[in-house]
């Protein structure tokens, strides 16, 4: 028998229909997809690009974002979040407001009557304001804003000193010539060195002032910056250097946080008796509350991060456009391989497996890439000037990332499901007689 007529010894050996593509498991596809990465690398990269892009600018932008909300919170609490901060009504005609000052005024008494009548209060703090008020010290000179205050403005306000003392109730009694400069005022009248200010005398309005105290430096705060003040006895400003009754504010500490809205109502019905406001009129001062204040900042500030990190998941959307462009292309070159693969018995789901892992491979690529630039930028930024940085405030945190990692899957699966149906529906015949 020649060997043409044997049938015993087959050239290949016998395969199961059902066992012919098992080869093709879970992790066939990947490497499959990681290879045609490899092979064509500038392509890859230029196709993950966007969603590097989009990935990267959410993680920076969400770190901006929290990062100015964190400032604005600390900054306000500094301010102390029991605090409420008292101003005069200001009037209104045919619904056109009169300006500030146009109300009822505050005065001292006023100050007297919250200290004795209110239950929930701890603290009182009247507070006479002049704006562009120039010191002088020897041949230096700045100008800055006069605060005539009590002892209780600086346990109120937080406003702790570097050196020197407070004020004394005999040099509020007796209108004393003294200051407490703040940390910016003392730095440019006394040559960088305000620990050397305690002791000196300076000039405000040509009346000479000793100075007893440095305040700690704030920093920002909002709607101030309590750095460039000088604080005078509230008696000394009133009578001896601006001759006014009014007061501009009073700020008051409520003995917790859970009180404030109980001394709001003692505020209003005290300073309605003080103004003899009629029972049903609007009240007669307006009050601010810091705790109200750190809750709208918040929610601002997390509204901005929401819109920014939208603007820049657009970014994601483009990238996801550009994988499924570049997916599509790629069905196209290899139309031929998927009739072959078809030919040895790949099914559909196989060829649409095929495409899609490569598609979410391709993302999810782009999106750990996006993360770790956008970590490495986010830190940079953070990073003050005088050590190469931006000296913005960053804040990272791992829900970002979480997110846009998650966010770079879904857009593989989404922008590469048509290319993957495409693919898989093409006619095995067609495909092979593809050039």
């Amino acid at each position: 028998m020649s060997v043409l007529e044997s049938p015993s010894t087959p050239l290949l050996p016998s395969v199961p229909a059902a066992a012919r593509y098992r080869g093709m498991g879970l992790t066939e596809p990947f490497r499959v997809a990681l290879g045609g990465l490899m092979a064509n690398k500038m392509r890859s990269f230029l196709t993950m690009l966007g969603v590097i892009i989009g990935v990267s600018a959410v993680i920076v932008m969400v770190a901006l974002g929290e990062g100015a909300a964190k400032s604005t919170e600390e900054s306000i609490k500094k301010l102390g979040t029991n605090r409420l901060y008292i101003r005069p009504q200001e009037l209104r005609r045919n619904g056109v407001s009169q300006g500030q000052g146009s109300g009822e005024h505050m005065r001292l008494e006023h100050v007297e009557m919250l200290r004795k009548q209110a239950r929930y209060i701890t603290a009182v703090a009247p507070e006479v304001r002049n704006s562009g008020i120039r010191v002088e010290y020897r041949n230096r000179n700045s100008l800055t804003d006069i605060y005539g205050v009590t002892p209780e403005y600086f346990e109120v306000r937080n406003l702790p000193l570097a050196v020197g003392r407070m004020f004394t109730a005999a040099e509020i009694e007796q209108k004393a010539l003294v200051a407490i400069l703040g940390h910016e005022v003392a730095e440019e009248l006394f040559n960088d060195q305000p620990q050397t200010a305690v002791g000196k005398s300076i000039l405000i309005n040509s009346k000479r002032f000793r100075v007893i105290g440095v305040q700690k430096q704030q920093g920002a705060v909002p709607f101030a910056n309590k750095d460039d003040t000088v604080s005078i006895p509230i008696t000394t400003s009133m009578r001896r250097l601006f001759r006014t009754e009014s007061i501009r504010a009073i700020s008051v500490s409520a003995v917790s946080v859970d009180r404030m809205l109980d001394v709001e109502e003692e505020v209003y019905r005290i300073m309605a008796k003080a103004h003899k406001v009629p029972e049903g009129d609007p009240p007669s001062v307006r009050i601010f509350n810091q705790q109200e204040l750190l809750e709208t900042a918040t929610q601002q500030s997390s509204f901005l991060t929401m819109l920014l990190s939208g603007i820049a998941a657009i970014s994601l959307v483009v990238g996801g456009i550009g994988i499924m462009n570049i997916m599509l292309v790629t069905v196209t070159e290899r139309t031929r391989e998927i009739g072959i693969r078809r030919a040895i018995g790949a099914k559909r789901k196989h060829i649409l497996y095929q495409f899609l892992i490569e598609s979410v491979t391709l993302s999810l690529m782009g999106g750990m890439l996006g993360i770790l630039i956008g970590i490495g930028l986010a830190v940079w930024m953070g990073k003050p000037n005088s050590e190469g940085g931006l000296g913005f405030t960053t804040y990272i945190t791992m829900t970002p990332m979480l997110i846009s990692f998650c966010s770079s899957a879904f857009v593989g699966i989404f922008f590469g499901i048509y290319p993957a149906m495409k693919a898989s529906a093409l006619n095995p015949i067609q495909a092979l007689r593809h050039e």
